[in-house]
């Protein structure tokens, strides 16, 4: 499988690897870099954000019909429920809470390896 995130210039330069990829789920991993964290060497929340809405816009662009051009996040919200320090790896599993006609909505839950949250996105997409 290539990896779709490689679509997506920013979540390339983030190093977001995409793992499993159907409509149903999305799952994705993330090493956490020096370059992705904030001082004290945790993940940056903007790039726990990043690395979800990467997550939710394959799934999004993965149950579009035929002829649709494309799709854009117009919502998200994030909790962040821990942290992720640099040198560890990240997995994201998002899935479709509702997939309708111009809008879907997405949920993402974002762990550390040994099953530590580090947050819980919901984001919602638009059919371009």
């Amino acid at each position: 499988m290539t990896n779709p995130a490689d679509a997506m210039p920013f979540s390339r330069l983030m190093g977001v690897k995409v793992t499993n990829a159907s409509p149903d789920s999305i799952r994705g991993e993330l090493l956490v870099r020096d370059d992705l964290c904030t001082t004290g060497g945790i993940l940056h929340g903007g790039a726990i954000m990043a690395f979800a809405d990467a997550l939710g816009a394959i799934g999004a662009f993965l149950t579009l019909p035929p002829g649709a051009n494309g799709t854009t996040t117009v919502e998200s919200k994030t909790n962040f429920l821990g942290a992720a320090p640099a040198g560890s790896l990240v997995h994201g599993e998002t899935t479709p809470v509702k997939v309708g006609k111009t809008l879907s909505v997405w949920q993402t839950h974002l762990s550390l390896a040994d099953g530590r949250p580090v947050a819980l996105v919901v984001q919602t997409q638009m059919r371009l």
